[in-house]
């Protein structure tokens, strides 16, 4: 009895009859059935009589070659293109001059990291050489970035390396960063950081901190005419003004801050904890607690804007006396990143700084291969601070 209980229990009983699930007829559906019916086709007939190395075989259903029975494999249709090919006038000097590899050098033996190498910069050739393409001599113009490399924002067009939680401020910093441009000599230095919203004062003493010592230094070192000049370009601070108005009135020249791309667009480019409205009170507010300090953006074109997109955005700059504005061509660093919607011309680069000068920004620098610091150390740029220093010691 107990052996019979045992086998009744594994006893499995099934349904014969299927369920049914009856589905409302639509004319649009039967139309889709009606035309399935009529086509006799099935899928070892799209097997069939493939061209393989120019060859024409039969494949089974089981995937084999009817002739020889050995395994065919066929690689999948191509994907297209997403990256657009790049026009002849996307070409950048190349990085060969002694003055390019003496700064290199510098660089690696401090530990330093710059935006022209972590960014993927297309002039580190031509800014850190010194030289424009005319061969006439220029200032050496370097980009240090300070605070690590590693942002904590992952903007979609930026190659920078992100995380949540990196690593913590080196102290010694300033005094390295300080020393380095003192070893170069050069004439202008730009400096900028990744934003570190991990950290409570989001970096803004530790920026103020390097301008403070490279000044001091540029004082020790140097004749008071040929005092080096240093552009901060600044994360936002997600737009503590009490942060920024820290880092505006360290003793720099130029504060900058890239608005990136105009305001139908913020959103998909920018990190969900920027944007444009932030972008201009932070200019507004450098302006205001420093009247002598000059004020800079750059706009990438390429991702989409159109003009009136980009006469809009002059427009709110100049509302708010930007003096210096900058175009380039948005390049795509990976295909991780947001495509190129357009290659905008050489020509389309001109009037556009003739309309940005026409507006009365004090400087514009605009073409395929500008970056917000390329040329910063131009020698119109140059002057124009000068003159206003000598206006603030005559005050």
């Amino acid at each position: 009895m107990r052996r019979s209980t045992s086998l009744i229990r594994q006893v499995r009983t099934f349904s014969t009859a299927p369920k049914v699930t009856i589905t409302k007829s639509t004319p649009r559906l039967d139309a889709l059935r009606a035309k399935l019916l009529d086509d006799a086709s099935d899928i070892h007939d799209f097997a069939k009589n493939d061209i393989i190395n120019g060859n024409d075989i039969d494949i089974t259903a089981n995937g084999h070659d009817s002739m020889t029975g050995t395994i065919v494999r066929r690689k999948a249709p191509p994907r297209p293109a997403k990256i657009l090919p790049k026009p002849s006038w996307i070409k950048a000097q190349p990085a060969t001059s002694d003055n390019y590899l003496s700064l290199r050098s510098t660089v690696r033996e401090l530990g330093l990291a710059t935006v022209c190498e972590e960014a993927k910069c297309p002039n580190i050739g031509e800014c850190w050489g010194g030289k424009h393409e005319n061969g006439e001599k220029s200032a050496a113009t370097a980009t240090i970035m300070i605070m690590g490399d590693t942002c904590t924002r992952g903007c979609s067009f930026c190659a920078v390396k992100t995380s949540r939680k990196p690593g913590p401020l080196d102290p010694e910093e300033p005094e390295k960063v300080a020393e380095a441009i003192t070893k170069w000599g050069l004439d202008y230095v730009v400096l900028t950081s990744v934003d570190r919203d991990d950290l409570e004062d989001q970096g803004s003493n530790h920026f103020r901190e390097v301008v403070m010592k490279l000044k001091a230094k540029s004082r020790q070192s140097r004749d008071p005419d040929k005092q080096i000049l240093v552009e901060a370009l600044t994360p936002d601070f997600r737009g503590d003004l009490s942060l920024v108005e820290n880092v505006a009135t360290s003793g720099l020249d130029v504060y900058a801050h890239n608005i990136e791309t105009v305001e139908r667009l913020q959103k998909r480019v920018r990190d969900r904890r920027a944007g444009y409205a932030q972008t201009l009170s932070v200019l507004e507010h450098a302006k205001k607690v420093n009247d002598l300090v000059l004020t800079k953006t750059s706009i990438m074109l390429g991702l989409g804007e159109n003009d009136e997109d980009i006469r809009k955005t002059l427009q709110d700059l100049r509302n708010i006396d930007v003096d210096v504005v900058t175009f380039g061509q948005y390049l795509q660093p990976s295909k991780r990143h947001l495509p190129v919607k357009e290659y905008v011309t050489p020509e389309k680069y001109q009037e556009w700084q003739e309309e940005a000068e026409g507006m009365g920004f004090k400087y514009v620098a605009s073409g395929p291969l500008v970056r917000s610091s390329y040329k910063a150390g131009e020698f119109f740029l140059k002057n124009l601070i000068q003159e206003r220093e000598r206006a603030r010691v005559a005050v």
